[in-house]
């Protein structure tokens, strides 16, 4: 396996994420090691609180909501996933599967996170957090998911989600911050954007952040359709509390969050909450209220 590690240097222009990077060995499932980063503060013996990204963005997604939930005394973990952030970069797009994504993952969290934890996740890291939950529920006391989803393929996709993939194939050059400036509802500084585009030198970084809309099952018969349906099933058992935080402002997700609520049992009985004024990258436009939000779900167990 070929791997790109971006320089540090690309990201020594950024101001407003002053968090160190610390690393651990993921498997490939092969042969080799892939170095995966991840960042923590707050107390590292409070609450371990675990915030997943999706695609394109890295932890740096999470900037606004990491220092409040420190503050509010949580041990606070935020991974930067394989092919983005500072984690490695495979180069070629067949190392990249949902079944590695999710063992990668899983082996971070079984090094990093000690007590059960409770995750945020968002995007991709919905689809992934999801299937941890499923498949270690004693390892979480708690849920909030905002703007994502586990697809089995057997509901049609969204037509916003279809241009999307489409998009993600045939643009000569992928446009990282870009899209991130047109998934939210306010407009990313020129700052923020280079911050964004950071990990990403150049297109050969990006194997990883193309590849992920290819990854989404989307017909009944999709490589990980079966896996996903399976999950489910241990999901509608989670009866720990599970909350929806989704955004008004996401054709991509619309509607994932009535489906969770009916469907799993923690959501029985939480307050779940709709977050206005927001985009699918709703941690850039109120990342300081889904903070409160998630420290309120917390303090309610």
């Amino acid at each position: 396996m070929q791997i790109l590690k971006t320089p540090e240097s690309a990201f020594s222009n950024i101001s407003d994420f002053p968090y160190e990077p610390q690393y651990v060995q993921v498997t490939d499932t092969v042969s080799s090691e892939l170095s995966m980063a991840y960042y923590q503060a707050g107390p590292t013996d409070g609450h371990p609180v675990v915030l997943l990204h999706g695609e394109p963005t890295w932890a740096y997604l999470y900037r606004k909501m990491i220092p409040i939930l420190a503050d509010a005394g949580f041990n606070v973990l935020a991974p930067d996933l394989i092919g983005f952030g500072r984690s490695d970069k495979p180069t070629r797009s067949s190392d990249y599967t949902y079944a590695r994504h999710l063992i990668w993952v899983r082996e971070w969290f079984n090094q990093v996170v000690r007590q059960p934890a409770t995750l945020f996740c968002q995007d991709w890291g919905g689809l992934l957090g999801l299937r941890l939950v499923a498949d270690m529920p004693e390892r979480f006391c708690g849920v909030v998911a905002a703007n994502t989803g586990l697809p089995t393929g057997d509901q049609k996709p969204s037509k916003a989600f279809t241009a999307w993939r489409r998009f993600s194939q045939d643009v000569p050059e992928f446009p990282t911050s870009d899209i991130i400036d047109k998934g939210t509802v306010t407009d990313l500084s020129d700052s923020v954007k280079a911050a964004y585009d950071a990990p990403f030198p150049d297109e050969t970084y990006k194997v990883g952040a193309r590849m992920f809309p290819l990854l989404v099952p989307t017909q009944p018969d999709s490589t990980d359709s079966q896996a996903n349906r399976n999950a489910w099933q241990s999901l509608k058992l989670f009866n720990k509390p599970f909350m929806t935080a989704f955004s008004d402002s996401d054709p991509v997700t619309a509607g994932g969050d009535k489906f969770m609520q009916h469907t799993i049992l923690g959501c029985k009985g939480i307050a779940h909450t709709t977050i206005k004024s927001g985009g699918h990258f709703l941690q850039e436009d109120k990342g300081e209220e889904l903070a409160q939000v998630l420290i309120s779900f917390i303090n309610n167990y």
